[in-house]
């Protein structure tokens, strides 16, 4: 009998929680204003790279993502967003491969230990647009533009607090970055994606 209870108590819980953590809002124009930061554990950023001349296209991801920005909903256009990445944080599935990587002949994460992104510019019609801002790896700034999905706002578990979701892409060329060494490896294009999710604090 009690089992029974429980069991039909964690099932409403589950209901009430997922009918309230729904993006209900896609307007930026009607976002609760405040400081949001990165919710780290709804957060990734995966990359795409050509092997071999096109055999596949090799995934790994980062798994170490911080940020956030302040908001106001009159000037959403304008809101300076900072994401920074930690480089050693870098996901193969292989764990020496990670290491390599992180390692001098790729990312040297002991000199540049954080990857950042800093936003300048958005355009934006709805929910969709493009983000444009500086990413800083390996030692060097370049423009970067972002092609972005404002997934919407509302609120959070069992109703609690404010989340933002946004979807986003772009192409880089690793010789831009110095990245210049393993051209009979894999292509010059790499493919990020970006998933992010942010709390109201």
């Amino acid at each position: 009998m009690i089992r029974s209870l429980l069991a039909g108590l964690m099932l409403t819980l589950s209901l009430v929680a997922t009918a309230a953590a729904d993006p209900v809002n896609p307007d930026p124009a009607r976002v609760p204003a405040g400081t949001y930061r990165l919710d780290p554990r709804h957060a990734s950023l995966i990359v795409r790279i050509g092997h071999l001349g096109g055999f596949s296209r090799f995934t790994l991801r980062f798994d170490r993502l911080a940020g956030g920005f302040t908001y106001d909903p009159t000037t959403w256009a304008t809101t300076r967003a900072e994401i920074t990445v930690d480089p050693r944080s870098v996901n193969t599935g292989l764990a020496d491969f990670d290491k390599e990587l992180a390692g001098p002949r790729y990312f040297d994460a002991e000199r540049n230990p954080q990857i950042s992104f800093v936003t300048r510019q958005i355009e934006a019609t709805g929910a969709v647009g493009k983000i444009t801002g500086d990413l800083t790896f390996m030692g060097q700034t370049k423009p970067v533009v972002l092609d972005v999905t404002f997934n919407g706002s509302g609120p959070g578990l069992l109703g609690a607090g404010t989340r933002m979701g946004f979807s986003g892409t772009t192409q880089l060329k690793r010789s831009d970055w110095g990245l210049t060494h393993l051209k009979s490896f894999t292509s010059d294009e790499i493919e990020l994606v970006i998933e992010v999710e942010f709390v109201r604090t």
